[in-house]
């Protein structure tokens, strides 16, 4: 077995244990459901939906997936309860495509951006900050440098920890004293880094949830002086949430999507959780990409989110 089989076997055994609870949550109520009926019925339809509705997917997303299945059934006259389970798999992963979450290249970023600027948002205690540590290790490890903004300025534990993690990986981390301008800590990161020839830029920002407006007043002021050292930054608006609050992630991404223009998501501590059907229902719901998903504490426990293998973990191969 080559080093990269190694590697990527390594990957979906990081996943499947990472999503080893909502599996085993979903599938045994699964199971139960069908016990002693030969073909999917209506009950078996209405288990199935609380099913994905108490695993997280959300209602809206559930009913599309319970549309699908009642139409396959329609169609096909005569569905096996053997068959269900490969029917689900396959409607959500379509699901999934449609919603632009298609597989990704490995941490890769575009070549012709230089260097590629991302603004990292999410409250605290989501893990934002770990996930940027984790994201500039892979990007690390890929060769490419990478630099960090401590914008988060209104927390001095939040600079503490990146300036943690920036020795950890071994790039640099640009800060400022405790309650400092963040659109300042921006500037001085996009220059240094524009200075140095970097090719990547993450910036953490407050936490803070609060109004809808100052909150989008804040975030606009950093993107707006980010455009002064670079045109056309940020790159990418990176809205990191934990996967284990459930329904509470898709306030969280409401709130955040009517602030600023979220173009990614990372979803994040799906380990440990029964609520892993949220990163379904978050990427129907807001029709943004999830790019990320986090299993575990370790660097290399962030990874880059690939519809099928989720799917296949999530609903066996």
């Amino acid at each position: 077995m080559g080093l990269f089989e190694i590697f990527s076997k390594k990957k979906k055994e990081t996943l499947d244990q990472g999503l080893e609870k909502t599996k085993e949550n979903i599938f045994s109520r699964l199971t139960r459901a069908v016990a002693g009926k030969s073909r999917v019925d209506d009950d078996v339809l209405d288990e199935l939906e609380e099913i994905l509705v108490t695993s997280d997917v959300g209602v809206d997303t559930t009913l599309k997936i319970i549309d699908r299945i009642e139409g396959r059934v329609a169609r096909d006259k005569y569905v096996g309860t053997d068959e269900l389970t490969r029917i689900l798999r396959e409607e959500i992963a379509e699901l999934l495509t449609e919603n632009n979450s298609a597989d990704r290249v490995e941490f890769a970023l575009p070549e012709s951006k230089k260097p590629y600027v991302i603004m990292v948002v999410g409250v605290n205690g989501v893990g934002k900050t770990t996930t940027i540590g984790k994201l500039a290790y892979q990007f690390k490890q890929n060769g490419l440098s990478v630099y960090l903004g401590a914008a988060d300025t209104f927390r001095a534990a939040a600079v503490e920890q990146l300036d943690i993690w920036g020795k950890r990986v071994g790039v640099p981390v640009i800060k400022q004293k405790m309650g400092a301008d963040p659109a300042s800590v921006a500037f001085d990161t996009l220059s240094s880094a524009k200075a140095n020839d970097a090719d990547v830029v993450i910036i953490d920002t407050a936490g803070r949830l609060h109004n809808k407006v100052s909150l989008m007043n804040e975030l606009t002021k950093i993107k707006n002086v980010m455009s002064k050292v670079i045109p056309d930054t940020p790159d990418e608006v990176l809205l990191v949430l934990d996967g284990s609050t459930g329904q509470n992630a898709f306030e969280q991404a409401k709130q955040f999507t009517a602030a600023t223009e979220v173009t990614a998501l990372a979803v994040t501590k799906l380990d440990g959780t029964a609520k892993g059907g949220v990163v379904i229902g978050i990427s129907d719901q807001f029709k943004i990409p999830v790019k990320y998903i986090g299993l575990g504490e370790g660097m290399e426990d962030l990874q880059v989110f690939r519809r099928k293998e989720f799917v296949d973990s999530l609903f066996g191969e």
